[in-house]
């Protein structure tokens, strides 16, 4: 409670400083006074989180998530390749008794991890990397996405082998829970503190990057179809449908996603096949620029550094491994076996970074919005210096839409759908995240359920109608301050999930684990 106490003490600072003090500062609009609240209260921790190694442009928190995922991939020799058949046995339900404790599938699990993963970092963010690093970066995506694949089998085992189950059937777990409950069976001091912080910053992630910033973005993408109107009315409209879904727990999100997550990865890579089938000649030439890119300049800002920096930065700031928040939807699954969820969430990176994330990348390449010097083959960059200069002067999803645009004329409308769909989707399932994290500070119970479900639904109002940048900058440092504090707990927790890979591994070679008939 003391950890709250000072949260409150922070809240009243930024209140103190958004009330205007002047004439000249009533002048300033809501919005601008609650961002130059947030600003001079939180712009430290944001620049800190965000902060890159001395002498290089690269942030302290990627390489943070990259030697965490490096390691895992080492201690556990690899265990994402070498589970890999097993991990779609499993989502299709090969091993799934119906008697087990949890609430929701090894599919809808996944799905509702990948709702939470899956957005605008998929088509922006992608865009952004391959601007700036050129398409170089997406070797280097590829790969930090496959050694994430290792981060997120570690924290999601964990996350349903010390999880709650309760009279009533349903669980509550993640790293809030292995943290705590973890550090006390080995006898390490300190659990219960990193766990109340790691809540402290996934609800604060949970309003912020996991919801008010898809509401934010959500409202650009309509207006930009039907033109401008009041943000507050798509704050309701979502707040609406969102908590119709989300009042229902888990099993109501888990529902939703399963049918979502499958419908906007196949609409989205759907229509990627078809830019790529139109320019099928060129489709070796771009994984060539891809392969180049990544160990040559092609007179791209940085060079082989810059593009390296751009794809790590990427996959990890796409696919979350590390951070923890997976471990939270995974812990609802039905099983016996931790580690056969660590294997489900593995898939997730795959997924999310190395095909979603690729595909992005390859129709850019393709579509050639990248301007290239006949002369000498290089990426032209442009006047500034600090980006590979495009066809249009497009950057970010403008970039995207104007690649998927160059083989399909409507594709911006697909793309609005696309952009709403996957902020409903991310709210939902961030809800969730935050819900977990805010009872186990407060306590299970219908009223204080409730209560949170309410928080997060205001919210999405005032992100679809306001923008408050700085606000939604100190979310997302916080949602990265959540991996600083589960990484340094795995490396102690991850001697548990190799003796549950051990014994797991032996017992399946041995045919102790039996497939069901359904």
């Amino acid at each position: 409670m003391k950890t709250f106490y000072r949260l409150f003490l922070t809240v009243a600072a930024f209140l103190a400083v958004a009330v205007p003090a002047s004439a000249q500062d009533a002048a300033l609009t809501l919005d601008e006074r609650v961002n130059a609240g947030f600003s001079a209260a939180t712009g430290w921790f944001v620049n800190f989180i965000f902060m890159s190694i001395p002498g290089t442009n690269f942030p302290w928190i990627v390489m943070w998530l990259v030697i965490g995922a490096s390691v895992f991939t080492i201690y556990f020799a690899a265990v994402q390749f070498r589970f890999f058949g097993h991990a779609i046995g499993l989502v299709k339900g090969d091993y799934s008794d119906p008697n087990d404790a949890g609430e929701v599938s090894h599919f809808q699990a996944l799905a509702t991890a990948l709702s939470g993963t899956v957005g605008l970092g998929n088509i922006a963010g992608v865009a952004v990397a391959v601007g700036i690093g050129g398409p170089g970066a997406t070797f280097w995506m590829i790969l930090a996405g496959l050694l994430g694949m290792a981060s997120k089998f570690t924290e999601c085992t964990l996350g349903v082998k010390y999880r709650n189950e309760y009279p009533d059937g349903t669980v509550s777990g993640g790293p809030m829970y292995y943290i705590s409950k973890g550090f006390d069976e080995l006898g390490l001091p300190g659990g219960k503190i990193l766990a109340v912080l790691f809540s402290v910053f996934c609800i604060l992630g949970a309003f912020g990057g996991g919801n008010m910033f898809q509401a934010n973005q959500a409202h650009a993408a309509i207006t930009g179809i039907t033109g401008d109107y009041p943000g507050y009315i798509t704050g309701f409209l979502f707040a609406a449908v969102v908590f119709a879904v989300i009042v229902g727990g888990v099993k109501s999100i888990a529902k939703v996603t399963e049918k979502i997550v499958p419908f906007m990865g196949i609409m989205y890579v759907g229509a990627a096949l078809i830019v790529l089938i139109v320019n099928f000649d060129m489709i070796g030439w771009a994984f060539g620029q891809i392969f180049a890119g990544a160990f040559s300049s092609l007179g791209i800002a940085g060079g082989v550094v810059g593009a390296l920096i751009q794809g790590f930065k990427r996959a990890a700031f796409s696919n979350e491994a590390g951070v923890g928040s997976a471990a939270i939807a995974h812990s609802a699954v039905k099983t016996k076996e931790p580690i056969t969820e660590g294997f489900v969430s593995l898939l997730e990176p795959l997924i999310d970074t190395v095909v979603i994330c690729t595909m992005t990348a390859l129709v850019i390449v393709i579509s050639q919005q990248l301007i290239i010097d006949a002369d000498t083959g290089n990426y032209v960059m442009n006047e500034a210096g600090s980006a590979i200069a495009t066809v249009d002067g497009n950057t970010g999803v403008a970039l995207t839409a104007a690649a998927f645009g160059s083989a399909i004329s409507w594709f911006p409308f697909v793309l609005a759908i696309a952009v709403i769909l996957f902020a409903f989707s991310t709210m939902i399932s961030w809800s969730y995240y935050g819900l977990k994290a805010w009872t186990y500070l407060f306590g299970e119970g219908k009223t204080t359920e409730l209560v949170f479900k309410v928080i997060f639904c205001i919210f999405i109002v005032i992100g679809a109608a306001a923008s408050l940048g700085p606000v939604i900058d100190f979310s997302d440092a916080a949602i990265f301050a959540m991996a600083v504090v589960n990484i340094f707990c795995l490396y102690f927790l991850m001697k548990v999930v190799r003796v549950e890979l051990e014994s797991y591994s032996n017992r399946l070679k041995a045919g102790e684990i039996k497939k069901f008939k359904h």
